[in-house]
């Protein structure tokens, strides 16, 4: 009886057996699939459109500065570049970089040999020029004598008038050799003057107390003063030092002699050196068709923490406020005419609002008038919010 049982159910009516007993299954996925499509599409066609949002802020009291910055190079304020006015073989550099000199310190020194010569020479011929006044004047003294016997002896007519005459020439001759040997010596004496003053400039002082910061030259060298003047060393006077900015063209109207800045380097981050504007360069550095002007600090430098050349980022400090109500920048907005105003959210939905503005920088706003702390105002439209809760969009089947 089993043999007959399996072989029913394996023949051709176990066939149709499990054919109907597949079709309730099928008409069931039928079903339920078109009831998710009902409701999808019910569900998209009957969802109400979502309310715009809205990008807000709200007025808050707050501390507000208004700056400007730049980006600056450090020099010290007072140096001086140290040269040379005479040719010749530098011997001898005294100091080295670093060191601290007094005016007045020797610093270096040139072959003297060739100067030492001229004045030699020019003592020399000075001694020889006074020499020749000596004998000019006596020989004055004489021919004044024979000039006054000759006159003498014409007046008393025992002497005849041309004698008379060739002892005045005479004595007349002797003045002008005088003055001539005079000429001469004055002439020589200014030689030796400036020989003399070239013999010590191959010694060169120290002009002003400082640090050596850099040296040029170096021993052994020959330095020509007839073309330029040679450098041989820089002193500078690092206990204050002058950064130098570079202010946009569209900022600088802002600065003026006397604002605030603060300004700090790229070695010290953390630490604030402060001081105010002393000069505003009127002709302008242009860089990459970018019209910048040089504005200059000065700040003390008594631990000589700031070097030469040091990067610094400066901030000019154009104005502050302290408790005022501020709104993010964004938010404010200025017609053609120059009137400012923001959009306030309220019960009753956005409203424009006129306001008088204050301080402003890239981020913060004061307001002076037309807001309170505490109202919303409203920085743009924002991305929609979120669909009620409901029904959703049934899994994929399969």
């Amino acid at each position: 009886m089993l043999q007959r049982a399996e072989s029913e159910w394996t023949g051709e009516g176990g066939l149709r057996r499990r054919r109907r007993a597949r079709w309730p299954l099928g008409v069931f996925l039928v079903a339920l699939a078109a009831a998710g499509l009902y409701g999808y599409y019910r569900y998209a066609h009957t969802a109400e459109p979502a309310a715009p949002g809205f990008q807000t802020a709200t007025v808050e009291l707050g501390d507000i500065a208004s700056t400007v910055n730049a980006i600056a190079k450090m020099q010290p304020k007072t140096y001086v570049d140290v040269g040379t006015q005479v040719s010749g073989q530098l011997r001898v550099i005294h100091p080295e970089v670093g060191d601290v000199v007094n005016k007045g310190d020797l610093l270096a020194e040139i072959d003297p040999t060739v100067y030492q010569t001229r004045v030699a020479g020019d003592r020399a011929s000075l001694d020889n020029l006074r020499a020749q006044l000596a004998q000019a004047q006596a020989q004055l003294t004489l021919d004044r004598l024979r000039n006054e016997r000759a006159q003498q002896l014409l007046k008393n007519q025992s002497g005849s008038k041309d004698a008379a005459d060739a002892a005045e020439a005479t004595e007349r001759i002797s003045e002008a050799k005088i003055d001539a040997l005079k000429a001469q010596i004055a002439q020589t004496q200014a030689t030796l003057d400036g020989d003399l003053a070239n013999l010590g400039y191959t010694k060169i002082y120290a002009p002003m107390d400082g640090t050596v910061v850099s040296i040029t030259a170096r021993e052994g060298s020959t330095l020509n003063a007839n073309q330029s003047a040679p450098i041989v060393l820089r002193i500078a006077d690092l206990q204050t030092m002058t950064v130098t900015a570079q202010v946009a063209e569209g900022d600088i109207p802002k600065v003026t002699i006397g604002t605030p800045a603060s300004f700090s380097t790229l070695g010290l981050p953390d630490r604030r050196w402060r001081g105010t504007v002393r000069q505003i360069e009127p002709t302008p550095t242009i860089v990459n068709d970018v019209v910048l002007y040089n504005v200059l600090v000065d700040v003390p430098n008594e631990d000589l923490t700031l070097m030469t050349d040091m990067t610094a980022q400066v901030f000019f400090r154009l104005g502050e406020a302290r408790g005022v109500p501020l709104v993010p920048s964004a938010a404010v907005r200025t017609a053609r005419d120059g009137t400012q105003s923001v959009r306030v959210l309220t019960t009753q939905g956005p409203q424009e609002r006129s306001v008088k503005t204050g301080l402003s920088n890239r981020s913060q706003t004061q307001i002076v008038e037309g807001l309170s702390p505490g109202e919303t105002v409203i920085l743009g439209t924002g991305p929609a919010p979120a669909r009620p809760a409901g029904p959703r969009m049934p899994p994929r089947l399969g």
